[in-house]
């Protein structure tokens, strides 16, 4: 068999119209939905993302500063900054670019976010809503992947669900939204012992460990859905995920390709949480 590959630049690109109608309705009624990104120093990954985030918003009808800083500047700087965004009522998504430099505290930093103000999802209160099943911002990519999976009609409740990567970005809030829509999950990392007896067991299989390849089609239980958010650069130049594709889609019933998956989504739903956090703004008016 040949899986269905789930086309995340399709999806994005719908769900990014939706939230150029309700930016319209929003700016009919005298608010226009403000995302402001900040970036600190050069690195390259980094800046092709702000850029992307950015463009992203100017054509869904969103107004988006972008606020690039050398990494030289300090700590304290860019937390007054954070809370000047906190308090402008144009503002209404932050979003401080990481990795950071190594001399400015990225939890500290997050943390300065307003909660309410916190697009990424990654507060300590938004986490502890996601945790409790109530949550204000749902993680961009995490939330992404659940869009990917209900596109595809997965019938998660249920199912059994693996995940490749512990991190507080994609792993640890990915379990969460699974376990809410019912799945039976269990979390992995790459020094799993006997990984492949987990993921051949998996209707569900989600890969985030920055390890080109680590997962093929032999490691996949026939018809499982497959989403690949590792995005690697080979020293050829040559992108591909932590799945190796090629042998995979002959066993997946679908799978995200790399590029052209699961990162189109991630800026997709930036863009959704942003406008929900104007909305919520309006709405307290």
């Amino acid at each position: 068999m040949t899986a269905r590959l789930i086309d995340g630049v399709k999806l994005a690109a719908s769900i990014r119209e939706e939230v150029a109608q309700r930016a319209a309705a929003l700016t009919a009624k005298g608010i226009q939905p403000g995302l402001a990104v900040i970036v600190v120093g050069s690195d390259p990954a980094s800046q092709v993302y702000v850029r992307n985030k950015v463009a992203a918003c100017e054509k869904a009808g969103l107004h988006s500063v972008l606020e690039a800083y050398p990494a030289t500047m300090t700590q304290e700087a860019l937390l007054d900054r954070v809370r000047a965004l906190n308090a402008d009522p144009k503002i209404h998504g932050i979003l401080v670019q990481l990795p950071l430099p190594a001399h400015i505290d990225s939890h500290l930093v997050i943390e300065t976010i307003a909660a309410a103000k916190d697009v990424d999802g990654f507060h300590v209160s938004n986490a502890g809503l996601l945790m409790t099943g109530k949550p204000l911002f749902r993680p961009c990519t995490p939330y992404g992947v659940m869009k990917m999976l209900e596109s595809e009609h997965v019938e998660i409740r249920g199912a059994v669900a693996v995940i490749i990567g512990a991190s507080n970005i994609v792993g640890k809030p990915m379990v969460m939204l699974l376990q809410s829509a019912g799945a039976t999950v269990t979390i992995c990392n790459s020094k799993t012992r006997d990984l492949g007896w987990h993921t051949r067991h998996a209707d569900i299989v989600v890969v985030a460990t920055g390890k080109p390849r680590m997962i093929d089609g032999s490691m996949i239980k026939p018809g499982a859905v497959v989403i690949d958010v590792g995005i690697n650069r080979l020293p050829d130049g040559k992108l591909c995920g932590d799945v190796d594709f090629e042998s995979a889609k002959e066993v997946a019933s679908a799978i995200t390709p790399v590029p052209g998956g699961v990162g189109p989504m991630t800026i997709a739903m930036l863009l959704v949480n942003t406008i929900e956090a104007a909305e919520r703004a309006y709405a307290a008016k």
